[in-house]
């Protein structure tokens, strides 16, 4: 384990924390709704318990990891003691959008509105990732020559260790519990959610595409992604309009219409109604040209 609790790495240019390394012995860290405004990603190595991500509930146990994106409500809660190691590092440190193709973890292991938002470890794989913990410890205590970049090298290895095996764990989990016909309908719904939910934003418009009944529909969903079809279609949109907040300077409004919302007003209030703030917000402390007062 850690030498100590707690490491940390400040952003020199505007003093705002970069990069955090932390060690927890109690349910106290976690034990409330949290709203970060940086990715959290948290091992689990003693205890188990509730987590509660997006309203939705999941038991996880001992050896599980969690990975959260900005602003992503989360608790976890157990009757008992929880020990674990959380990782919480900012856009302005490491930002997956841009390294995506480097590390394929957008989408998959983050931002994914169709998979659990943790995956479980053997013993292989734990010592893996707590092997690559240390590494990052080991370079944090040191006052080492361009400590960032080594930093950003291990992150990358630890992104890309823990995004194979939730791709391995899917497949798995795909051929085992799911009935053959039903995963059918899942991926067609997939496929139809990632083409379509630009214009198309309601249930009933999957349930015409794929030529299912809103009932069947709503209940396949329901018991393969522990989420109604609407919020699953609108925590699609909001992905991608805080892709856009952070990697553009298009304005609020000229994203609501690529969205397929006329109002911008509109798409506002369901923007702070799903993330708690709004998107101009968003953009000031996360995206592009933050601090500024563009609309």
């Amino acid at each position: 384990m850690l030498s100590q609790s707690v490491y940390t790495l400040v952003n020199e240019q505007n003093g705002n924390l970069a990069f955090k390394l932390f060690e927890f012995d109690n349910n106290s860290y976690f034990d409330h709704i949290q709203r970060n405004n940086y990715f959290t990603l948290i091992l689990i190595t003693s205890g188990e318990g509730v987590a509660t991500v997006d309203l939705c509930d999941y038991s996880f146990k001992e050896n599980t990891l969690f990975a959260l994106y900005p602003y992503q409500p989360f608790m976890l809660q157990s009757a008992k003691q929880i020990m674990g190691i959380s990782i919480q590092f900012h856009h302005d440190f490491f930002c997956i959008y841009r390294h995506h193709k480097e590390i394929a973890a957008n989408g998959i292991l983050f931002n994914n509105v169709y998979q659990k938002p943790f995956i479980s470890l053997d013993e292989f794989s734990k010592s893996s990732i707590l092997n690559l913990i240390n590494g990052i410890a080991n370079e944090l205590k040191n006052d080492a020559f361009r400590k960032d970049e080594v930093l950003i090298s291990y992150l990358k290895i630890l992104l890309v260790t823990a995004t194979r095996i939730k791709l391995e764990q899917q497949t798995i989990q795909n051929s085992e519990t799911t009935h053959i016909k039903q995963q059918f309908v899942i991926q067609n719904l997939k496929n139809a959610i990632e083409e379509n939910f630009r214009t198309k934003h309601s249930a009933s418009d999957y349930a015409d595409l794929l030529n299912q009944t809103l009932a069947s529909l709503a209940r396949i969903t329901k018991n393969h992604f522990n989420r109604t079809l609407s919020d699953l279609i609108t925590e699609r949109i909001i992905i991608e309009a805080k892709r856009e907040l952070y990697l553009t300077d298009k304005t609020i409004k000229e994203i609501a219409y690529e969205l397929g919302y006329d109002d911008e007003y509109y798409f506002s209030r369901l923007f702070k109604n799903k993330t708690d703030i709004s998107p101009q917000i968003y953009r000031n402390t996360i995206g592009f040209n933050r601090g500024s007062a563009s609309h």
